[in-house]
């Protein structure tokens, strides 16, 4: 028996669950040790509300491997023994994957296990199978496509069993009626049972659902990469960052402090579209302007935004 599914992160911030059709949904949780996604646990919450199996994943930055499997740890607390656990091992942003990357692997999953007795799966792309040789006796989640066709859950994804793997992804461009954009799709082999095993092995009592501890969210990270840009602006921003939008952003007009933003009309803009740009009111640009007549702005002019 096999069950379908898919992996989401705060890319997929706004996706209803009760909407797409899967029998396991994976979430990102954290990033090296200064990301919490701030979708997470709206994401699990909802696999969990439908009776879905759920996993959490650590996107691995190749920092020092017992303090991102800390960071990990600390900010899954409330789904221990429930949800499968993943390192997710890729080249992007990960100082580890041309630097003794086996050793970086085996030391961030030999922690988890020890401080949880859970083992986690490893995800990682087919042609990178020799950084996680010698590893230990961890599941791997492999990568690999066929191509990037739009599709839906395959019985048989190609290239299937060339390879030994407790889960496939084979596609990064799955589509399906509920949600407007392409999410990764996933085969696992085995039945809830069989994952259950990975997520709770020693058979410890989990915590009931009132019980679950959100995971932690670093406000002043946040903050930080939204000031950089990460975050984009107006409605975008506040789809993305989600709950933590007001106090997110009060840290924002904190850190920004008295300095003064401008902007630069261009042609074709409006005063309420440079305002949602900037999470900012019509009106109140109107005012701090002395605009008498909001919808006469002119290309050249320049327009106080805080």
């Amino acid at each position: 028996m096999a069950l379908n599914g898919i992996d989401i992160s705060n890319w997929q911030a706004n996706i209803d669950l009760t909407k797409i059709s899967f029998d396991f949904v994976i979430a990102k949780a954290t990033q090296g040790t200064h990301y919490v996604s701030p979708s997470c646990d709206k994401q699990i919450q909802q696999a969990k509300t439908l009776g879905k199996l759920y996993g959490v994943y650590h996107y691995a930055e190749g920092t020092d491997p017992t303090a991102e499997a800390n960071y990990f740890l600390t900010n899954i607390q409330g789904y221990l023994h429930q949800a499968l656990l993943v390192l997710d091992f890729e080249a992007g942003e990960n100082n580890a994957w041309n630097n003794n990357p086996n050793t970086w692997i085996k030391t961030f999953c030999d922690h988890i296990t020890n401080q949880t007795g859970i083992k986690p799966l490893i995800y990682i792309q087919a042609s990178a199978l020799a950084k996680v040789a010698n590893v230990g006796d961890y599941g791997l989640w492999i990568a690999q496509y066929a191509n990037n066709d739009p599709t839906g859950y395959q019985a048989t994804p190609w290239n299937e069993g060339a390879y030994n793997c407790a889960m496939r992804q084979y596609s990064s461009n799955g589509r399906f009626t509920g949600y407007n954009g392409p999410l990764d799709v996933n085969k696992f082999y085995g039945d809830a049972t069989a994952w259950n095993k990975y997520a709770n092995p020693t058979g410890a009592a989990t915590t009931s659902p009132q019980a679950t501890t959100a995971p932690t969210v670093d406000i002043e990270q946040l903050a930080r990469d939204v000031i950089a840009g990460k975050y984009g602006d107006g409605d975008a921003r506040r789809n993305a960052l989600g709950a933590n939008y007001d106090t997110v952003q009060a840290r924002v007009n904190q850190i920004v402090g008295t300095q003064k933003t401008y902007h630069t009309v261009s042609r074709g803009e409006t005063l309420s579209g440079i305002a949602a740009r900037y999470g900012t009111s019509w009106q109140k640009l109107a005012r701090i302007n002395s605009l008498s007549n909001p919808n006469l702005i002119h290309p050249g002019q320049t327009l106080l935004i805080q």
